[in-house]
């Protein structure tokens, strides 16, 4: 079976007021979005609810983080449950500004996997590589070394709820892009690993989306590859351009 394109936005701390925030989700509703491509957006925790009461059903809401306890004295921390309550189905996990401004090990980001999977949440897991790592040839050890601790934690059968974001940590808001070789390669080397540390049969159903300064301008020739399965944007998608690169793979 094909695997489904899927394209995610994360918002990060943005935007910075609730009506910016309406006027994102009021672009999405109105939009003409590519129906055989899964959209999800990850808005900061405080706009979670309304903007999963405000958007058109057919686009999915995802939180940025969790902390793997279902409550308790964890100030300022956000709980799987608590999402499974609020009705939000996603949740971003290991993204490269969580493993490096807030220090989160791959073990730590491996709990919240578990955790997330066995209250239900769907999981954007993010893995990649710094500049130094790339250029010291480093990038297949380390996006297996991001990965194994996941997979130590996981069932074959979770990995239906699992989306892998390769984000080189040097492509990230930098304006730079991973060439679409690059990208390719990458991708395609993550999917063997899956094959070898799992099983066949997850490596080819399991998505692997490419995250790193996507833009409209080279989502489409990045969304031609057989293993780019979709994007996670950042900046763009508080953009207009978000729309064209959730309808990539469109003629």
């Amino acid at each position: 079976m094909a695997r489904k394109f899927f394209v995610g936005g994360n918002f990060k701390m943005n935007p910075v007021n609730r009506e910016t925030k309406s006027a994102l989700v009021g672009g999405l509703n109105t939009a003409s979005l590519d129906p055989n491509t899964e959209v999800v957006i990850a808005p900061p925790a405080i706009y979670l609810i309304p903007v999963k009461e405000s958007l058109r059903p057919d686009v999915g809401v995802s939180a940025q983080n969790l902390y793997p306890k279902d409550s308790g004295a964890f100030t300022g921390e956000i709980s799987p449950k608590q999402l499974v309550d609020a009705g939000i189905p996603w949740v971003v996990l290991g993204h490269s500004e969580r493993r490096t401004i807030f220090k989160e090990s791959s073990e730590f980001v491996a709990q919240k996997v578990r955790a997330a999977l066995d209250s239900g949440l769907k999981v954007i897991l993010c893995i990649g590589e710094t500049l130094q790592q790339r250029e010291s040839g480093e990038t297949g050890a380390v996006n297996e070394a991001q990965l194994k601790p996941a997979i130590a934690v996981t069932k074959p059968e979770d990995w239906k709820n699992i989306v892998i974001a390769y984000e080189p940590v040097w492509a990230i808001g930098t304006g730079k892009v991973a060439t679409t070789a690059q990208a390719q390669e990458t991708q395609a080397e993550i999917r063997a690993f899956l094959t070898k540390a799992v099983s066949a049969s997850v490596a080819a159903e399991t998505r692997i989306i490419y995250g790193g300064s996507v833009t409209a301008a080279n989502c489409k020739e990045l969304a031609t590859q057989p293993d780019v399965d979709g994007f996670l944007v950042g900046g763009a998608s508080l953009k207009p351009e978000f729309v064209n690169i959730i309808n990539a793979k469109q003629a």
